[in-house]
């Protein structure tokens, strides 16, 4: 009998209702009967046709990815609470926030206001830079990633850490191709490297351009669509982002050793919420002049020679879309 609402997890957190499902998961309004408070418990969700072999693996993954994201402590990264194994599946207990997603804001509200596109950066830009220097990569920065909540003051929430993985793990192409969301995931992972801390703030700079602009950088109505645009495509200008603009120009530079570090990005973003007023000129004056150096994440970028020839790395992504066709077939 699948666990429904009612069921109990572990001995003590009672599902009460169904409050999120997307890609791998399911997430559970949950009642923490030991310690009486509000949880949200998160189940994966593994394809029927995996062998006994697969679920195990997968299992196993998301238990040590747990662990990882447990780690992590900051105001902007969802609390990892407990893992709990039911019925073969492991179950994230996690922080409950009542809030919508950014995802949720851009749809009903359009392009948002500047000083609030960069007070939800800053927070997130800060949480990535916690999550490197721990060696833990988030791999799915997007805006339904990022709760948002306005009830007081500005909190912005990465959340969904369970796919996140250390670098130092090895992966396959394809499972590190198919991990994430295409219109935001970076060129060098399309084009076959693996992830690594630059890789995320790509990301967050795709999720900063939608915000701001009110519209994706690089999706398209098919998925390979949306990764060859993110090879080879600028996105539209920007209109609507103010003093954004630099700050998302550097994010989404195609070569990761020039694109913008967290630390840059919150000395940034920084200013801005300090100072609405300031132009896309003087923000970058002020990276030029005074941005911080900083120290040697734990999570490192890979490096690559600036003479690489965009042909190489369309040449690649032809590749790996044809291992994520026949995979998904097979599937």
């Amino acid at each position: 009998m699948s666990l429904g609402e009612g069921s109990t997890l572990g001995g003590r957190y009672r599902l009460l209702s169904q409050i999120g499902r997307g890609g791998m998961g399911t997430v559970w309004h949950a009642h923490d009967e030991l310690l009486d408070r509000e949880v949200a418990a998160k189940a994966m969700i593994l394809p029927s046709d995996f062998t006994p072999a697969e679920y195990d693996e997968v299992n196993q993954r998301t238990l040590k990815e747990a662990r990882l994201a447990g780690r992590l402590s900051h105001p902007a990264i969802v609390k990892i609470y407990d893992v709990v194994e039911e019925e073969g599946r492991p179950w994230i207990v996690m922080e409950l926030i009542h809030a919508p997603s950014l995802r949720d804001l851009i749809d009903e509200n359009g392009p948002l206001e500047p000083l609030l596109v960069a007070k939800i950066g800053l927070q997130v830009a800060n949480g990535l830079l916690v999550a490197h220097e721990a060696g833990i990569l988030h791999r799915d920065v997007k805006p339904g990633n990022v709760l948002v909540d306005e009830s007081r003051s500005v909190r912005a929430v990465l959340t969904d850490f369970g796919i996140a993985r250390a670098h130092s793990d090895a992966t396959t192409l394809n499972s590190d191709v198919l991990t994430g969301s295409a219109a935001y995931m970076a060129p060098e992972r399309v084009g076959g490297q693996l992830a690594a801390a630059a890789s995320d703030l790509w990301s967050l700079g795709a999720t900063l351009y939608e915000a701001a602009e009110g519209r994706p950088a690089f999706n398209k109505p098919e998925a390979v669509a949306s990764l060859v645009a993110v090879l080879n495509d600028d996105p539209a200008p920007i209109e609507k982002a103010g003093p954004l603009q630099p700050v998302i120009d550097g994010l989404l530079c195609k070569n990761p050793d020039e694109r913008l570090t967290a630390a840059e990005v919150v000395a940034m973003l920084e200013q801005v919420t300090n100072d609405p007023s300031v132009t896309p000129a003087e923000l970058s004056e002020l990276l030029e002049s005074s941005a911080p150096v900083a120290a040697e994440p734990s999570v490192k970028s890979p490096r690559r020679r600036p003479t690489l020839r965009s042909a190489l790395l369309v040449a690649t992504v032809v590749a790996v879309i044809a291992d994520l066709i026949i995979f998904t077939i097979v599937r």
